[in-house]
């Protein structure tokens, strides 16, 4: 049997790697970062098969412990202010947690369990401008916000400690994934609870900022399989998780919409508040690599999963 240490565990993509591992025997332990309001929300249904173990990115000897305790064999660092929105009214904060959080995580696991293999969450965020479409493992990045920025580091940092000490250590470059455990305030989930509320009477209008901003949005049960599957190689590398294909911030809109019969331009407003300092126009990945060498592929298209979230936002607030 083997084990897992989880950071950023209670998250969309923690909440669904756990559900993941633990179907396949693995034993879970989950890195807390303690607050007052703890929100286990996404991990409820399993809480109770979750070893639970405080901790904090920004504090190494907590790491340590963490590392310590449940001797892992494979190590999935998922934490991060992963908001890019707030990355700009906070951007040291950003850089303390997703940046030199990555290398607190990577000393804890060399000094104390160097064997396991890690898996370290890197973004699209780090094309940013892109410099060439589609986006693969060998384009260059060009980030366009403090998060992306912090991103970088943490992704180099990963290579640098596996090129330095021999560790087993990836990077999954995912592009935008979403599910009905997204926060409220990504674009995706604000369109769908919106949407549910609009139907039900409980909202009027949706504000949104750049409805051109193209991404490629996939859904997150997937990648989390794509995390796994790199910790199962022989030799560790890194991978672009993708669909493959790109859309609008108002095909999302339409698809949200026209699924429950409205009209999404009787209820959507432009509004400047909710466009970046720097856009980035467009994201889409290259995911050849992955579905070759992983043997990985999408389960779930992306009018499934714009499907799926108006569904739960539906039913969770009727």
């Amino acid at each position: 049997m083997k084990t897992a240490l989880i950071t950023g565990i209670t998250g969309q993509d923690g909440s669904y790697l756990a559900e993941f591992l633990l179907g396949k025997g693995y034993n879970v332990f989950g890195l807390r970062r303690r607050t007052s309001t703890p929100n286990y929300e996404n991990v409820e249904h399993i809480r109770n098969q979750i070893e639970w173990i405080d901790g904090d990115l920004t504090d190494l000897s907590s790491l340590i412990r963490a590392v310590q305790y449940s001797e892992p064999d494979e190590v999935y660092n998922l934490a991060a202010q992963s908001y890019v929105a707030t990355s700009w009214p906070q951007p040291i904060a950003t850089g303390e947690i997703t940046a030199m959080g990555v290398t607190n995580m990577l000393e804890a696991v060399r000094i104390i369990k160097p064997d396991a293999k890690y898996y370290q969450a890197s973004s699209s965020e780090m094309f940013g401008k892109v410099l060439e479409t589609p986006q693969s493992e060998n384009t260059p990045f060009y980030p366009r916000s403090p998060y992306g920025v912090a991103k970088v580091y943490g992704h180099w940092i990963t290579l640098n400690y596996r090129e330095s000490f021999n560790m087993f250590a990836c990077s999954g470059i995912l592009f935008n994934h979403e599910s009905p455990r997204r926060g409220l305030e990504f674009v995706t989930r604000k369109v769908s609870d919106a949407v549910a509320k609009i139907k039900l009477g409980l909202q009027t209008e949706l504000r949104l900022g750049n409805l051109d901003s193209k991404r490629d949005w996939g859904f997150a049960g997937d990648y989390v399989k794509a995390m796994w599957l790199m910790l199962q190689q022989d030799t560790p590398d890194d991978y672009v998780i993708s669909t493959g294909e790109m859309h609008t911030v108002q095909e999302l809109v339409e698809v949200a919409f026209s699924y429950v019969d409205l009209n999404w331009k009787d209820y959507v407003v432009v509004d400047e508040k909710f466009v970046r300092p720097a856009e980035v126009d467009l994201l889409l990945g290259d995911c050849s690599k992955a579905k070759e060498k992983l043997g990985w592929d999408l389960q779930v298209s992306f009018q499934e999963l714009i499907h799926m979230m108006v569904d739960e936002d539906l039913k969770r607030l009727s």
